[in-house]
């Protein structure tokens, strides 16, 4: 750290970050980066629930609903890179608002599609438009709580994550089942329960916008963009909401950064930087680790399998069988007439709200408990390993119940994507972040598409092999994770110039 007396008083932004605190103020960006990231989920993975629930109308085959539940990660894949840009170069807080308010309005209008096509096209540009809430809500909150506490927020918001699924269940069961059925002549269509979830999903996404307008820009991006006296004003802004009425923070001036100005504000000079020495090592084995995050293909799919093998048990008929071999029986269901058409069975919603709740609980004590003894990369590699042998035992246990609990160990795979975010926030630099973080998590979002459209095949063709390769693959990811440093001496060791 540099001598404040050998620059006039002036300290490292890390240290003005220290003495702003950690209180009411951090307690809100934290609930509110959370909330942002559920905006995200209900846009882009609420096609999970509704594609089921709409397909008697819209007439959707099997090969189409992939479709509708792929598009949307299209989405994110494409907007991604460019809200990175725009998160480095136009400011972090105004950037997402922007996006929470375009994304939940696009999303709102795709509950009047007449067809498959219009509400897939819809929900693609929705995805792309909220394809900013991830990193830029993590980036924004890294950049306003203390280097201390910067790892248990990112890893506390990613529990908050674990729920989004679990919250998008519970939204909807209290509106699939509802019968009601209104005619709009003007565009052929009924208005039921399945168009008012849309609706319903798009409302996070407009609280998110309306907190974040009363909350402050990135102290970091400001001084990194060389203005130094708003950089103050907003560390005073959180210093006093995290202390006592009357508290003044006592900071002179700060040591000036690199600023974005000397260093180019084309995407270009943001791109370049990340594929060469010393970043290049970090942006391939960070593409990789999310590319290899497959558990997600499958709990896109859950609410699906959950609804399968809950109407099996109804029946009778799952009594020694794995889930693939569950899937694939050919026994015909039984219809409830009193039933909404294609509606999911409420029990299948309810244990996809279990399963959510059980990620966030499982995160959130990797993050209190092990994290810190352990770091983030090898608690990484350990859940990799974990869940990967829980993802080839699913199909060797010829038991219900057993099947089951190893399916659901083998869908705690997606905690692993909160340790690789705070480890992406650890390593790359503030002026290079976003756009790091979104280009990672793109490879990850491009494997993710195939990966969808691969399990929406297998699940009823070849499901025996799908777990298997998955769950082989995402194990393998505990071998890449192992050439990251270990984040428990970079702790230790802060790098001089501050960047973190």
């Amino acid at each position: 750290m540099e001598n404040s007396k050998d620059n006039g008083g002036k300290i490292s932004f890390e240290s003005a970050l220290d003495k702003t605190g950690f209180g009411l103020y951090s307690f809100l960006n934290t609930m509110l980066s959370g909330l942002a990231i559920i905006s995200m989920a209900c846009l882009v993975y609420g096609s999970t629930i509704v594609v089921p629930a709409s397909a008697c109308e819209l007439q959707t085959t099997g090969s189409q609903r992939g479709i509708l539940v792929a598009a949307p990660v299209i989405g994110l894949i494409l907007g991604a890179p460019l809200w990175g840009y725009l998160g480095d170069t136009r400011g972090r807080r105004s950037m997402l608002i922007l996006s929470l308010l375009s994304s939940a309005l696009i999303n709102a209008v795709s509950a009047i599609s007449v067809n498959w096509i219009m509400l897939m096209i819809l929900q693609f540009i929705a995805s792309l438009l909220s394809a900013a809430q991830y990193t830029l809500s993590m980036t924004l909150l890294s950049e306003c709580v203390p280097m201390g506490k910067r790892n248990l927020v990112v890893l506390l918001v990613s529990s908050i994550f674990m729920l989004s699924q679990g919250i998008m269940a519970a939204l909807a069961i209290p509106i699939i089942p509802f019968t009601f059925s209104f005619y709009l002549s003007t565009l052929d269509i009924y208005w039921n329960s399945w168009r008012t979830l849309v609706v319903v999903y798009s409302l996070p996404s407009l609280v998110a916008a309306c907190c974040f307008y009363f909350m402050q820009e990135s102290p970091k991006f400001a001084l990194v963009k060389g203005d130094e006296p708003r950089a103050l004003k907003i560390l005073a802004a959180i210093h006093r909401v995290n202390h006592k009425k009357g508290a003044v923070l006592e900071i002179k001036g700060l040591i000036p950064e690199v600023l974005l100005r000397d260093m180019g504000l084309t995407a270009k000079d943001q791109l370049v930087p990340l594929f060469k020495a010393p970043l290049l090592k970090h942006t391939i084995i960070l593409s990789f680790l999310f590319m290899f995050q497959l558990t997600g293909s499958f709990v896109t799919w859950l609410p699906t399998i959950a609804n399968r093998v809950i109407r099996m048990i109804e029946i009778g008929e799952a009594d020694g069988m794995t889930i693939c071999e569950i899937l694939n029986a050919d026994i015909e269901m039984p219809v409830d007439p009193n039933a909404v058409p294609c509606a999911l069975n409420t029990t299948s919603l309810l244990i996809v709200l279990l399963v959510g709740v059980f990620q966030s609980v499982i995160n959130a004590f990797l993050t209190v408990v092990v994290v810190n003894r352990a770091g983030r990369r090898n608690t990484a590699m350990v859940v990799a390993a974990v869940v990967g042998f829980c993802g080839i035992m699913v199909n060797l246990v010829p038991n219900t119940i057993g099947t089951s609990v190893f399916f659901g160990g083998f869908l705690m795979g997606i905690i692993v994507m909160g340790l690789y975010t705070a480890i992406a926030v650890a390593l790359f630099p503030t002026h290079l972040r976003a756009m790091a973080m979104a280009l990672t998590m793109t490879a990850g979002r491009i494997t993710s598409f195939a990966g969808i459209q691969i399990i929406n095949f297998l699940l009823f063709s070849n499901c025996d092999l799908g777990f298997y390769l998955f769950a082989a693959i995402f194990a393998s990811s505990a071998v890449i994770a192992s050439f990251l440093p270990d984040d428990r001496f970079l702790r230790k060791s802060p790098p001089k110039n501050q960047e973190s």
